[in-house]
């Protein structure tokens, strides 16, 4: 059975307790290594890939994943969709902690990143304006609440650079520009999915108010930990149960995501070095020969 379904696990969600019949399988990529092996099982009658987003033992910095070889691996693999579960601090009063927000948006606040696949002779821009597939993250939304999480739908999600958390002046600045949560990782994610043309929802996982909370002035791992691994379960049966609602057979994709590409390469065939078109091909592959 062909894998179709990519998930993601952040702070806290280091393996899907419901994956059976499972094998590792490694990826080598034009861009080095993925954080780790994917565990490729079956979850809910359908074969999934797993990969624990910061390594085996949570060994790996936000700005320190490659997130080119991270998504770039999934695409090998065949998947056409990628559930994503993370940690992130609330901007506002009304989303609370062990609450789960899925966001439609994104602010980028990273410096220093790599955001894109292309380059090296090859140019593309792919449209960006909802960076989130609309269709995946209602299957996200509706899977979370039917297990039983508090969810908000919708919201935009600040990605910072960290590893350290906010100042004070920046959660406050956040917050009058009216963000909704914030975290480290899942912007990149999406970039380079939408480039990928694979679907991606996240499921945001509240572990604390931001330092712009009285009481959450001093955040700490501790507290953040140990919020998460309270949501880690329910984040976990959200997905299966997403991973449930999703088409035996992959469905067919109807969203803007399954042909990102279609009118985004601008760069003439001709003069994209062949090194560039090999090691893209399980991107570009069915644009240019």
């Amino acid at each position: 059975m062909t894998v179709q379904i990519g998930i993601i696990g952040g702070s806290g969600l280091y393996d899907m307790a419901e994956l059976t019949d499972r094998e590792e399988k490694t990826v080598s990529t034009p861009f080095g290594d993925p954080s780790g092996p994917y565990v490729i099982g079956a979850l809910r009658g359908k074969r999934v890939a797993f990969l624990a987003r910061h390594g085996e033992g949570h060994r790996l910095l936000p700005s320190e994943l490659n997130f080119r070889a991270n998504i770039y691996g999934f695409k090998v693999l065949g998947v056409e969709r990628i559930l994503s579960a993370s940690a992130v601090g609330s901007l506002k009063q009304e989303y609370k902690p062990l609450d789960i927000l899925v966001p439609d948006q994104f602010f980028d606040r990273t410096k220093s990143r790599i955001s894109t696949f292309f380059g090296r002779g090859l140019v593309a821009h792919v449209a960006f304006a909802h960076p989130l597939c609309r269709v995946l993250s209602k299957i996200a939304a509706d899977a979370a609440q039917t297990v039983g999480a508090t969810v908000h739908r919708g919201g935009t999600y600040v990605n910072m650079e960290g590893p350290q958390f906010s100042t004070l002046a920046e959660s406050k600045l956040y917050r009058s520009w009216g963000m909704d949560v914030i975290g480290m990782t899942n912007l990149q994610e999406a970039k380079l999915a939408r480039e990928a043309e694979i679907c991606y929802a996240t499921l945001a996982l509240v572990t604390d108010y931001d330092c712009w909370h009285p009481d959450h002035d001093s955040v700490t791992v501790d507290l953040i930990i140990a919020n998460l691994l309270q949501n880690a379960a329910t984040a976990q049966k959200a997905i299966a149960e997403a991973i449930a609602r999703i088409d035996a057979d992959g469905g067919r994709r109807t969203c803007e995501c399954a042909t990102a590409l279609a009118s985004a390469l601008i760069t003439r065939p001709e003069l994209v070095p062949e090194q560039t078109k090999k090691d893209l091909a399980p991107i570009i592959g069915k644009y240019m020969k």
